[in-house]
């Protein structure tokens, strides 16, 4: 296996795992109000997550930008909140709001990534080759994201035109259930 595809495979397996819930669930609050059919604004949403993860991620492990781990991880299920709060208050018609959800996603993507950078930093400890593992961990941090969204979706459809469940009313319960999970992440890591 070559060291691109190790990279591929261990951000895929991060963002995936169920060990690193938190971001699994930011991914669901992101993905709460939309079905399957708008699957281009979600993909182009979780694309701007990625750029600004991406912008930290790489920032941090270099050592450019200082990170703080325990107010990252306070700050993670901050912004799982946040968008969960922002889903409450989502019209049914969704084009009007891309922007401010696409600006609000890159800039929470910001703060993903330097918690992101501890796990690749202990990864690659004091590697001077960084531009290879870090490239190749976000494209499998992205590849991840898409395949978290395509379940999330799948199983709306399924619940939406099987079930015949109100959009709204899944997106209340998907960011109902978001935002307590994330209100207890926060009582449990805050950092003062």
């Amino acid at each position: 296996m070559s060291e691109f595809e190790l990279y591929l495979q261990m951000g895929f397996s991060h963002i995936s795992d169920i060990q690193g819930y938190d971001h699994i669930l930011f991914i669901t609050a992101l993905c709460a109000v939309y079905q399957l059919k708008h699957w281009k604004n979600v993909l182009i949403l979780v694309t701007a997550f990625t750029i600004g993860h991406s912008i930290t991620l790489g920032l941090a492990t270099l050592d450019i930008i200082p990170r703080n781990a325990e107010w990252i991880e306070f700050l993670i299920p901050v912004t799982i909140f946040l968008t969960c709060l922002q889903n409450f208050f989502q019209k049914s018609e969704i084009r009007g709001q891309q922007i401010n959800r696409y600006i609000t996603a890159m800039g929470f993507g910001l703060i993903h990534g330097m918690g992101f950078s501890n796990f690749l930093s202990a990864l690659l400890g004091g590697s001077d080759e960084l531009l290879v593992p870090l490239f190749a961990f976000n494209i499998g941090l992205e590849l991840g994201q898409v395949f978290i969204v395509l379940v999330i979706l799948t199983i709306s459809y399924g619940l939406i035109s099987g079930l015949r469940v109100i959009d709204r009313e899944w997106n209340l319960i998907l960011s109902g259930a978001s935002a307590g999970i994330a209100l207890v992440m926060i009582f449990e890591r805050l950092p003062f």
